[in-house]
């Protein structure tokens, strides 16, 4: 609309202020508002104002936005956001000490209003745009300006950073950092303000007008040959595009850059090899590799086969010992019996801790409590299906609740969190023992710890992970789910958190966790099998016009229709097809175990102390001298399955 002398030109709701520096922002911090871009007397002004409960904006002058040339953004309320999985388990949550009652503090002065947050601010007056890393949260921006001041930081309830960045670029020229990808440097589109910026920085050894002018000619062939050596690859940056077209980043020409920098565009990954998987491994191949006094020999070339084939049900029980580290690939039989006898006595130590506690004793321990109530209300339902856990008074549910108790006594820091159970199930399926299972599961709680620490760094760092295997594999796939305000894949959370366990069916589940712990072809496959799916799902995603809520419902209908040879089979592939590309960037190397990882992982520590792993856990203090634990009757050798069929599908 054009009137008064200004001219809306992009409009966007759902952007919100956090008035609080909690980690957990309280509703009444939040300020819903609007984002706008203006013309306005020869000039454009980027003008946030917030919005009442009511629905009326206070202090905003425009309203209407123009709808001839600018984005369209609509006003309708969008759906809420729905996670696609169940909420009471799949993000992370523990138990806490009850905290004290406090008295509310006294005197306490009234908040300001809500108008008196709007501003307004020139486009010339901008230095640089900071955007958030992808994750779990909000997306944000963070706006400075040229006297060095920050706005408040604008956070995107309803997605929109990309389509205002993209509005941005048709005034300002935006200049992402080699030091800092998420950083945007803002440059005007006038020569002399050009010239005198380069000068103050120093960024160039040319004279600066000369470098203006290529500058302005071709900003980014420029900008990253000039600035340092970029590492940092990026889709399209030095192909031409179509007039009136506003990619994120301005595109540059085809020259090569100048000597001694290196600009890498888009990954060229070769042809997609072509993978077979081989069969289990028997019983009979297993013993070919036993040699004298019960060592395992080969052992390198028997890893190689469990991970092209997995293992057959009858030889499960004795080899997830190895796999999940319980017992040594180096030790000789004898050595593994000690191990057994001392492990049990340690077992049972531990076990011993929390069932000595009497009812007075945890009614003053809301920890244990804690756990206890949550431990139970997850193993009345977990694989309940499963002939194996069927049935109110199933001895395999008891033996379910005693092992995560007494991992709770293993691992204080940790203690229980929800899908905790999940992980157990299956160990406690295959190995038909209270001890074994205990010491099974805690091996693999070391390689997945981290995704149940309340800070859920871990699985933030994941999904990152993920998200960059995914650009390099599939940029226009990736590009559509940033379309669709689904670029953090936080469908994918459920997947990643317990390692596929409800996407298939229980025996599918044994399957694919065995070839996952052989820790080949790299450390990171979870994330290649996450990347298979997607990529066997890219054409229903991308053909069928999904939006985001469409996206997670088709994600969640795919639960127990996957196949586990085709999804390994073509997580294979595709780790083939990354490690024949010479020209893989660092970052995606280091995921995949082909370079060391570079030292500093963080700029900067995080927030709170990260639990301790088990393998720093204080070890759990011994019974009374005169006390032997023995083992009790909650210790049950179940009759062992001879099928693997027999179970049912979860």
């Amino acid at each position: 609309m054009e009137g008064a002398g200004y001219r809306v030109v992009f409009e966007k709701g759902g952007v919100y202020l956090h008035t609080s520096a909690k980690k957990h922002q309280d509703p009444d911090s939040l300020i819903a508002g609007v984002i706008r871009v203006v013309e306005k007397d020869n000039d454009v002004l980027l003008h946030w104002a917030p919005v009442e409960e009511a629905g009326d904006s206070t202090q905003i002058f425009f309203s209407k936005k123009d709808t001839s040339g600018g984005d369209s953004c609509t006003s309708e309320e969008e759906p809420t956001f729905d996670p696609g999985y169940e909420p009471d388990w799949a993000v992370i949550s523990t138990v806490w000490p009850r905290p004290r009652h406090s008295e509310p503090t006294r005197g306490a002065e009234p908040s300001s209003p809500r108008g008196s947050w709007a501003f307004s601010v020139s486009l010339g007056e901008l230095k640089s745009i900071r955007r958030s890393k992808p994750g779990l949260s909000w997306a944000y921006l963070v706006l400075v300006t040229q006297a060095g001041g920050s706005l408040p930081a604008l956070h995107f309830h309803r997605g929109g950073t990309r389509a205002l960045l993209r509005v941005l670029s048709r005034y300002l020229l935006l200049a992402s950092s080699p030091q800092d990808s998420r950083l945007y440097l803002v440059f005007p589109h006038d020569s002399s303000a050009l010239s005198s910026s380069f000068h103050h920085l120093q960024l160039f050894d040319q004279d600066s007008s000369n470098v203006v002018s290529r500058f302005l000619q071709d900003p980014y062939s420029t900008t990253f040959s000039s600035f340092s050596r970029v590492t940092n690859f990026f889709r399209g940056a030095l192909q031409p595009h179509q007039e009136g077209a506003s990619p994120d980043l301005p595109p540059g020409p085809d020259d090569e850059p100048e000597p001694g920098f290196e600009v890498i565009s888009c990954v060229e990954l070769g042809p997609r090899p072509a993978v077979e998987r081989a069969p289990p491994v028997t019983e009979e191949e297993w013993a070919r590799h036993v040699g004298p006094e019960g060592r395992l020999q080969q052992v390198p070339e028997l890893k190689a086969r469990i991970f092209s084939g997995g293992l057959s049900p009858s030889l499960r029980r004795e080899a997830w010992k190895f796999l999940l580290g319980y017992l040594s690939w180096e030790g000789s039989a004898e050595e593994h019996k000690a191990h057994v006898r001392k492990k049990t006595d340690e077992y049972f130590r531990m076990k011993l801790q929390w069932k000595s506690v009497s009812p007075e004793q945890e009614r003053r321990n809301s920890l244990l409590h804690g756990y206890r109530s949550l431990i139970e209300r997850d193993v009345s339902r977990t694989d309940r299906t499963n002939k194996f856990y069927e049935g109110p008074e199933n001895p395999g549910l008891g033996l379910l609740n005693d092992i995560l108790l007494t991992y709770c006594m293993y691992h204080f820091d940790l203690g229980y969190v929800q899908g905790m159970s999940d992980l157990l199930s299956p160990i406690l399926y295959v190995t038909q023992n209270e001890v074994d299972a205990f010491w099974c599961f805690c091996g693999f709680m070391e390689l997945v710890h981290g995704n149940f620490e309340e800070s859920q760094e871990t699985m933030k760092r994941q999904l990152g992970q993920l998200l960059l295997l995914l650009r390099v594999l599939d940029p226009p796939l990736c590009d559509f789910l940033d379309s669709q305000d689904s670029g953090s894949l936080c469908f994918c959370f459920r997947w990643l958190l317990i390692w596929f366990k409800r996407e298939f069916p229980f025996p599918d589940v044994l399957r694919l966790w065995e070839v996952l712990w052989t820790g080949l072809p790299g450390p990171s496959l979870h994330l290649l099998v996450a990347c298979a799916i997607l990529d066997m799902e890219r054409d229903t995603l991308m053909l069928s016009g999904f939006g985001s809520n469409e996206i997670l419902k088709h994600i969640n209908e795919l639960t127990m229709k996957l196949s586990v040879e085709d999804v390994l089979t073509r997580a294979e592939a595709l780790y083939r097809q990354l490690t024949s590309c010479r020209e893989l960037p660092h970052n995606v190397q280091e995921i995949l175990g082909l370079a060391p990882p570079a030292e500093p992982q963080s700029p900067s520590p995080p927030a709170s102390p990260l639990p301790l792993s088990p393998t720093r856990a204080p070890p759990a203090p011994p019974p009374p001298a005169d006390t032997v634990p023995q083992p009790d009757s909650s210790l049950e050798i179940l009759p062992e399955e001879e099928e693997e069929e027999e179970c049912a599908d979860s």
